[in-house]
């Protein structure tokens, strides 16, 4: 019988790894002291040189994608864009509760231009994800009413939070709770109205 060692990773690879949390402190102090996100910046909160944050993440996107990356792993690593109706009802709880949990930071993401530019960096694969995710109850629309339930449902899915919690002072169970019937409701609207226009009202 053969035993299987565990690998120990190399002081190379160690090294790396050390570089690059270094780097994601620095980008998650950026946004969290309301500063401008680049580069330079990022070389500087990190203590390493402006190459070496360029050799980690090439360009912008890739810094503000890590930055989301981290941000949704502090609120709940096991957070993924829904990909299917189901996915997206069953997760507004652990969504909210996480948002709760780290609600300065999330709070920084929903309201500074720093964390627009955050959110921005991940419009695509969010487009993509709620677009499947959408795309059974939305069938029988119009492509321009398609586009309106699903930016809806996609609202209500995770932007809520932050008006919720300082304009109703709800925390993240009631907020869940409340977009969970909403997101419901227009579901079942969806689906009764048979392609009727939106601008017709309720099904």
């Amino acid at each position: 019988m053969t035993k299987e060692i565990a690998l120990k990773p190399s002081p190379r690879d160690r090294h790396k790894a050390d570089i690059r949390a270094r780097i994601l402190i620095g980008l998650m102090a950026l946004l969290t002291d309301g500063e401008e996100i680049n580069h330079d910046r990022v070389a500087e909160r990190a203590g390493v040189a402006r190459r070496t944050v360029y050799r980690y993440f090439p360009d912008q996107s890739a810094l503000m994608q890590s930055l989301w990356a981290s941000v949704t792993a502090m609120a709940d690593p096991s957070l993924t864009y829904p990909e299917s109706e189901q996915a997206m009802l069953t997760s507004l709880p652990d969504i909210h509760r996480g948002f709760d949990a780290i609600a300065p930071v999330a709070t920084v993401v929903r309201s500074t231009p720093q964390g627009r530019k955050v959110r921005l960096a991940e419009k695509a694969r969010r487009q993509k994800s709620y677009t499947n995710a959408t795309a059974d109850a939305v069938k029988a629309l119009r492509p321009r009413d398609r586009l309106l339930a699903t930016a809806m449902l996609q609202m209500l899915h995770t932007a809520p939070w932050l008006e919720m919690r300082d304009g109703w002072d709800l925390d993240g169970d009631q907020i869940a709770e409340s977009c969970g019937w909403a997101m419901r409701v227009l579901l079942k609207d969806l689906r009764a109205r048979a392609g009727r226009p939106l601008s017709e009202g309720p099904a």
